[in-house]
């Protein structure tokens, strides 16, 4: 057994027995770090943050920002619960932080740790505004992006190894890692961080209704969110155009889901 094969082997035994379950989905998913090593470093990370930028406290729009956490934070307790998937949350430590910066942003690291940004409070405009962003943001931590993207750097780091190896012409080695680098991010890496996108669209407006928010805020909050003039294929978020032809297409199934926990009636 060669060098090559070995490492191979290897990528695909971690690759294949290292998974999880995506509650939201049923799927199988990467997990070649697991979260009781991801959140005890993400939440240094957000400590460490929060101590280098200005937290706004004390003001309505940071109690806004925890108010709506919250709320989306109990919403998917109630459906993991609901749907069988009992003790999920177990090491989630919410927080939630608006930190004073004009960046039109807003990040929920793996864990529960979430910031907003000041600057797109106006984008957001209402507190359904913000339950839908702050919707999406969430879902990433829940379905484990995180994780999933930390896992298929792995891997794809381990087969421009096992390339390396294996090619032991200088010149073929070259092309193989400018055409490798390449195409593993338009092929592999830039797809799978646009599926997460799609899939945290499509469980954040599930979130935001079923915590009393009105998903139909979220297709016209995106079309106040500007538009990146990147091709969608070099991008690593859907386009606006389809993001929101898509969230238009998911508004009744999310107040479904909601009436489903008794919720029927809507802040905007």
């Amino acid at each position: 057994m060669n060098i090559t094969f070995r490492v191979c082997f290897l990528a695909c035994m971690l690759m294949f027995g290292s998974c999880a379950t995506n509650p939201f989905t049923g799927k199988q998913t990467m997990a070649l770090v697991s979260n009781d090593q991801l959140f005890p470093a993400s939440f240094q990370q957000y400590d460490a943050f929060l101590k280098e930028h200005k937290v706004v406290k004390g003001t309505e729009d940071a109690r806004r920002i925890t108010r709506i956490g919250e709320r989306i934070a109990k919403a998917a307790e109630r459906y993991l619960n609901a749907n069988g998937y009992v003790g999920y949350l177990k090491g989630y430590q919410w927080e939630y932080h608006l930190v004073d910066s004009e960046e039109k942003n807003a990040w929920c690291m793996p864990g529960g740790k979430i910031v907003f940004y000041t600057g797109i409070l106006p984008i957001a405009g209402s507190d359904a505004g913000i339950a839908a962003i702050m919707g999406h943001e969430v879902a990433h931590a829940l379905a484990n992006h995180g994780q999933q993207r930390m896992s298929a750097a792995y891997i794809q780091q381990g087969i421009a190894i096992a390339g390396n190896v294996a090619i032991t012409d200088d010149q073929s080695r070259d092309l193989f890692n400018q055409y490798y680098g390449i195409g593993s991010n338009v092929a592999g890496m830039l797809p799978f961080s646009r599926s997460h996108e799609a899939e945290a669209d499509r469980i954040g407006i599930v979130l935001m209704a079923i915590a009393g928010y009105d998903p139909a805020v979220t297709p016209e909050l995106w079309k106040r969110m500007e538009s990146s003039n990147v091709p969608e294929l070099l991008a690593t978020h859907p386009s606006n155009a389809s993001r929101i032809s898509s969230l238009n297409a998911l508004v009744p199934n999310a107040r479904a889901e909601a009436k489903k926990f008794g919720v029927t009636s809507f802040t905007e």
